[in-house]
């Protein structure tokens, strides 16, 4: 099967954190509109408590819910059992840019970066407590091509990096 190509997009903290009680633990108004901006008009791979933290259908995008309930249905989503079966929905369901975004969960993300090309990472320059982590990445598969520093507007000026790393090819080490 060709996969369609596959990003993941994340935003984590210091300590690698992605979540506490399917919830993020900070609140990055900044971010939430870069990934809107990255995922409009593209497939979204999501896992089951990922969408049910959401609470809803993301418009402008073919939402692709990986879970093992039987029988679970989401109007609006395709529901699959598997992450290979995500890949093949996200092909079907591609846009014409030929990206697809896996948004998370841990498990998800976990399953899905063997096979993934690029990562859209918020690096957020503080530690915070958390239940949800993004998994270790192996520094001889990743080259960073691009790291922008940004702080968030309000009071509490978070620091965070946009950074995107791509996957290494023989080539390129």
């Amino acid at each position: 099967m060709k996969l369609p190509f596959l990003s993941l997009l994340v935003a984590m903290s210091k300590n690698r954190v992605i979540g506490k009680n399917n919830q993020l633990p900070w609140h990055l108004p900044e971010d939430l509109k870069h990934f809107k901006a990255l995922t409009m008009g593209h497939p979204i791979i999501m896992g089951r408590k990922t969408y049910e933290s959401i609470g809803k259908v993301l418009p402008g995008r073919t939402n692709i819910i990986v879970t093992r309930q039987k029988n679970y249905v989401i109007p609006s989503a395709i529901v699959v059992d598997s992450i290979q079966s995500a890949f093949a929905a996200g092909l079907e369901e591609n846009s014409a840019k030929n990206e697809a975004f896996v948004i998370g969960g841990e498990e998800i993300f976990h399953q899905a970066l063997t096979f993934s090309q690029r990562i859209y990472l918020t690096e957020i320059q503080k530690t915070f407590d958390g239940d949800t982590f993004f998994p270790a990445l192996n520094s001889q598969e990743w080259r960073e091509a691009e790291r922008t520093i940004h702080f968030s507007e309000g009071i509490e000026q978070l620091e965070y990096h946009l950074v995107i790393l791509d996957r290494k090819t023989p080539s390129s080490t």
